[in-house]
Parts: structure tokens; sequence; C-alpha cells
């Protein structure tokens, strides 16, 4: 991952990029991410429907390469470790979302909207 955030800080260099405004960045990953969810505007195909449509997946990669860069953009120009806060991030999403909870067939109600909601409400509570 340093390699990558080398190569994208070079990128922004050359170009002069690399004094762009957070908020600039912010916007472009949702503009990005509006395109990729478009790709699937209409559509409510399941994973496997999504994985033998080759010019869906084509589509989806170019997309999600957009909202992908533009998230390294942000992350190299404001001195982030991006490897690290991906990680931390991803401990704290295990510690909210406990797979003895949400996976199939180990509780009542796995997945369900209802186990996310009383999730999501005790870390509202507490602020998080």
């Amino acid at each position: 991952m340093k390699n990558y955030e080398k190569d994208i800080r070079r990128h922004l260099q050359e170009r002069g990029w690399d004094n762009l405004r957070p908020a600039d960045v912010a916007k472009s990953i949702c503009i990005e991410a509006a395109e990729l969810l478009e790709v699937f505007q209409w559509s409510s195909q399941t994973l496997d429907e999504v994985k033998k449509d080759e010019k869906k997946c084509e589509q989806i990669k170019k997309e999600l390469a957009d909202v992908l860069n533009y998230c390294f953009d942000l992350s190299v120009l404001l001195g982030f470790d991006t490897e690290k806060i991906m990680r931390d991030k991803l401990k704290k999403v295990e510690e909210k979302y406990p797979a003895h909870i949400f996976k199939k067939g180990t509780s009542p109600e796995p997945g369900t909207e209802e186990a996310y909601f009383k999730v999501k409400q005790k870390y509202r509570r507490k602020g998080e």
C-alpha cells in the first residue's frame, strides 16, 4: 500500500494537484460513487448474477477504480497512513458488527435489518 501511496503522491505532484482542497476531493469521491451506483440503477441482480455479467463487471471496475483513486488522493494529501486507517476501521466494524450476530445460522435474527439497527442504535447512544 505504501508503494501505491507513493505513486499517488507522484501522480498528484506531476500535475500540480498536490494542493487540492480536501472538500473538492471529497466531492469527487461522492460524484464517482454516484456513477458506481448508477451501474446498479433499476437492477437487483444477486452477487452471482453480477459476477456473470461481464459488461457490468467492467463498468463496476472502472467506477470503483475512480472512487478508490480519489479516496487514496485524499488520504495522501492529508498525510494519512491509508493502510492504518483502513485496518483501524475494520477492527471497529468487526467489534461493532460481530460475526456471531450477523452470520446466518448463528443467531435467531442474523444479518437482518432488525439486528443491524439494534447495533446501530447502541452505538448512536455512545456517540460513535
